[in-house]
């Protein structure tokens, strides 16, 4: 793990000298990790040296790392050998940010089944090339555990919702993970509408990720494809009548 000293972070920073002096510092150091200069596993400069080199209170410089942490741009480790150091963002992480900027739009139900139909459909050719067993297996856990909710009454729509983002992940793919992540709240949403047209919604659609699980490990792309767009048609109909 790289360690950055004083010497190689004092030409990378400029001083700041306005109004909202933490999001500027937030912002040089999006810059830093976008241009290479600063890597996941990098040590930012301890408080006192970064308030120095950006010519900023502590109280500034502080609020600063607590938004670069609840981007999850660093992780704060305590001890002796703790500090700020850089991270490498995930899907999840993509996504929960996606999804943040997506929550704050008038989205309808049905806009997003339509982008589903495109999306999730789009993606299963690679779905059905990289697929690993462990995916696999992961599917399977979400549809067992659907069907036994399902027996019990006990059934949400956040289980399907569940099973679509496993779904992409097959694709291992990290932006296509990440767009899907950031479908998961508007998915909720969508799915919870289309649920209160069907109450018993839920039920064929266990069935039908089940049949996909088998088709995906068999490889059988038309079929996936011909269930999965039967599937998303289904909430699309319930979301919007027109819908065809």
């Amino acid at each position: 793990m790289a360690e950055i000293t004083d010497a190689t972070l004092a030409p990378r920073f400029t001083r700041v000298n306005v109004d909202r002096a933490s999001h500027v510092i937030v912002d040089q150091i999006k810059r830093l990790i976008k241009d290479g200069s600063l890597r996941p596993g990098d040590r930012l400069p301890n408080e006192r040296d970064l308030c120095q080199q950006l010519g900023v209170s502590r109280a500034t410089a502080r609020e600063a790392l607590r938004v670069l942490e609840a981007t999850g741009l660093i992780q704060v480790r305590l001890g002796a050998q703790g500090g700020s150091f850089l991270t490498s963002p995930s899907a999840e992480l993509v996504g929960a940010n996606l999804a943040h900027l997506l929550s704050l739009s008038p989205i309808t139900a049905s806009a997003v089944t339509e982008a589903r139909q495109i999306f999730e459909v789009g993606i299963l050719p690679l779905v059905i090339e990289r697929a690993t067993p462990d995916d696999v297996a992961d599917l399977r856990i979400l549809v067992a555990a659907a069907t036994a909710a399902k027996e019990d009454g006990v059934y949400e729509t956040a289980m399907s919702a569940a099973f679509h983002v496993r779904l992409a992940a097959c694709t291992h793919n990290p932006a296509l993970e990440a767009l899907m992540e950031s479908f998961h709240g508007p998915l909720l949403s969508s799915l919870r509408e289309a649920q209160s047209v069907a109450p018993d919604m839920g039920f064929r659609g266990v069935e039908e990720h089940g049949a996909i699980v088998d088709a995906i490990e068999e490889r059988r792309l038309d079929d996936a494809q011909r269930i999965l767009t039967e599937h998303l048609g289904r909430t699309a109909q319930r979301v919007n009548p027109l819908a065809g």
